[in-house]
């Protein structure tokens, strides 16, 4: 029973807090400048098609790293059991991480070069570029390159 009060204490606690860090306070008078406007607007300098190898994401290396230490915890006893969850363990995080990036073949992406309106460059890689050619008007949204 001491243990549920002490629990619903700090819940209560940590309630407060975070409740006290929220702010009511909205900014009354928020002006918006089209200079932000002007860097995701732009022409398109360059087309390339370019391979890319894909990234594991570490995910296989983690999966295959617990799969293995399970294995591995299943064999022995002792210290014979802890040295063989350990080689299970790296065993499987080396051929999870394998698996994984043979999983993930390399592709070929459209790489399109844009000169912006307030002077900077851009390169985005996007699996398509099918109305896009080389001096169209663009604007960059959410990392995607769109005709203006």
């Amino acid at each position: 029973m001491k243990t549920n009060t002490t629990l619903l204490a700090v819940m209560v606690a940590v309630a407060a807090l975070a409740s006290g860090c929220a702010s009511s306070n909205y900014p009354q008078n928020t002006s918006y400048s089209s200079q932000a406007d002007a860097s995701t607007y732009g022409t398109i300098d360059s087309i390339q098609m370019v391979r890319v190898d894909p990234a594991t994401s570490g995910a296989g290396a983690v999966a295959g790293g617990l799969v293995g230490a399970l294995v591995g915890n299943q064999i022995g006893s002792g210290s014979g059991r802890a040295a063989a969850t350990a080689a299970g363990a790296i065993g499987g995080a080396v051929l999870g991480n394998n698996i994984e990036s043979n999983r993930n073949e390399a592709r070929e992406v459209y790489q399109i070069s844009i000169r912006l309106d307030n002077g900077d460059y851009r390169t985005i890689n996007q699996d398509s570029a099918y109305d896009l050619r080389v001096g169209n008007r663009v604007r960059l949204v959410d990392g995607r390159v769109y005709r203006y």
